[in-house]
């Protein structure tokens, strides 16, 4: 009988640190075993970044062969992604549109360009700013226009949704609204327009591409920012951590380079 009474606890004995072990490799395994990145993020696809862009802004956004995006932007994208541990899915849109996909929640955030203006802080909230551009004024070759009050009553063009509308409507009723800036300046080497008001960046490229325009004036300087919900502050936190390491690092003014042969990502003195 005794025998048998301490046969019996031995066995709970080993039941009962068989538990505790089992716990503790449970804990171990909860600790170790995935990214935590996410954790606290609301994303429309749990472990995914999904942004927009518009593939029509050369080089910041544009289609490859394999009917993709790629540029500026979507490896700026992609990195942040990387720096958040999800997967980025990218989402191609009408850049006038963009703002109101992320407001409605059609995507996590917009990584496609956008100048931090008051009118788009009233709809949505952005991140710091992860370049620095700003509006310039370009025309044919030889022309007499320099300045944005030269322009008084001419025919300006300028991407649709974008903020250089603005500075064209201050001088003139002639205005012309393209999908794409691009459109716009390749329009204007045609001889179609007086003037393109474009980012400066933009401009540049298609000079360097050989599309047969010249710059003008600078009208001023802005700054560009990822565009997060309103309803997602965690994210937008966690965004600007990615952004403030991605610029640490060096990984912001590698993908400028990249693209623009200059560093865009450090704000101007």
């Amino acid at each position: 009988m005794k025998k048998w009474y301490m046969s019996i606890l031995a066995l709970a004995f080993v039941v009962v640190l068989s538990a505790c072990g089992s716990g503790e490799e449970d804990e171990a395994s909860t600790d170790t075993g995935g990214n935590d990145a996410d954790s606290n993020l609301t994303l429309i696809d749990e472990g995914k970044f999904s942004y927009a862009a518009s593939g029509e802004y050369k080089p910041f956004s544009y289609m490859n062969m394999d009917n993709e995006m790629e540029g500026f932007d979507i490896d700026v994208a992609n990195a942040v992604a990387e720096e958040l541990g999800l997967e980025p899915v990218q989402n191609r849109y009408k850049f006038s549109a963009i703002v109101e996909g992320v407001k409605t929640g059609r995507f996590d955030a917009a990584v496609a360009s956008h100048t931090i203006t008051p009118e788009r802080e009233e709809q949505v909230d952005f991140s710091d700013a992860y370049y620095y551009s700003g509006a310039q004024i370009f025309t044919q070759p030889g022309s007499e226009f320099e300045k944005l009050e030269d322009l008084e009553g001419k025919d300006v063009a300028v991407s649709k949704g974008s903020t250089y509308q603005k500075y064209a409507d201050e001088v003139t009723e002639d205005v012309s609204v393209y999908d794409s800036d691009v459109v716009a300046l390749q329009a204007l080497a045609k001889g179609q327009h007086d003037a393109v008001i474009t980012d400066f960046l933009t401009g540049k490229e298609a000079i360097g591409n050989d599309l047969d325009i010249e710059a003008r004036s600078m009208i001023e300087r802005s700054e560009q920012a990822i565009a997060v919900s309103k309803e997602n502050p965690e994210l937008l936190e966690a965004i600007n951590e990615a952004l403030k390491t991605l610029r640490e690092d060096g990984t912001l003014t590698e993908i400028s380079q990249e693209y623009f042969g200059e560093d865009i990502t450090t704000k101007p003195e």
